[in-house]
């Protein structure tokens, strides 16, 4: 398979730490031709193989304005903080959905290019991100050491898919005033996994919370040292 790539590389000075972004495309074959934007955040030191969090955007983020996917998640976190690691938002253009295929083969091609720690990869993703880091996940159990989807909702087929991630530590944070995305389905899939003896699986629930359950969650250091501590190699203990 070829792919076409474009590659912009994006200095930007706009706080003290040396840290940089790689932004392009990915032209994948699936079905039919999907062209997957992409920014890919570097650390500031690169000698050593590092994480990546792959953080897939709502709708919202959608179209041809790559700088959309810094409007929410760690992306945004990184607008004033540190994280050292490696963060990868694709973006989907507006007329069409995640391709879950493509998101994995835009990972495996990071993967190729940079210094990534595979066994650290995180999944994370709102509201249809959510829904698309699930599928991920389940197509894809051996890449991921944790799982922290937010607003995000679970096709009925896939629960049936819920044990074959039992073992990678997830975290489920959604919101109980949610009128976009019903609590249920988070609640659907917490249940599940339990049935599968998921070993370190929590669900989240903020009381006050409408869709945008989100913020409190990528807006806080936690949520990043906890997926950094998770490993494969602990996961398949």
């Amino acid at each position: 398979m070829k792919y076409k790539l474009v590659f912009l590389l994006l200095l930007f000075e706009s706080y003290s730490f040396s840290q940089s972004e790689i932004t392009g495309k990915i032209n994948t074959v699936v079905t039919n031709n999907y062209e997957l934007g992409y920014i890919l955040h570097r650390p500031e030191i690169i000698n050593d193989k590092k994480p990546l969090i792959v953080f897939i955007p709502g709708d919202g983020e959608k179209g041809t304005d790559i700088e959309k996917v810094k409007t929410h998640g760690p992306l945004k976190y990184l607008k004033r903080h540190f994280i050292d690691a490696y963060v990868l938002a694709p973006q989907c253009k507006e007329d069409e959905n995640w391709n879950i295929k493509s998101i994995y083969e835009l990972i495996l091609k990071v993967q190729k290019e940079n210094k990534i720690d595979s066994n650290r990869i995180y999944v994370t993703g709102l509201s249809s991100g959510g829904w698309a880091a699930w599928n991920l996940a389940f197509s894809y159990p051996d890449m991921f050491a944790a799982i922290v989807p937010i607003s995000g909702f679970v096709d009925l087929t896939e629960l049936e898919k819920a044990c074959a991630i039992a073992n990678i530590p997830t975290r489920i944070f959604h919101g109980l005033l949610d009128d976009v995305v019903k609590v249920d389905y988070a609640i659907s899939i917490y249940k599940e996994l339990k049935k599968c003896n998921a070993k370190d699986v929590q669900l989240s629930i903020f009381d006050d919370a409408g869709h945008d359950s989100w913020t409190r969650v990528y807006d806080n250091q936690e949520i990043y040292d906890w997926m950094f501590k998770q490993t494969k190699s602990n996961t398949n203990k």
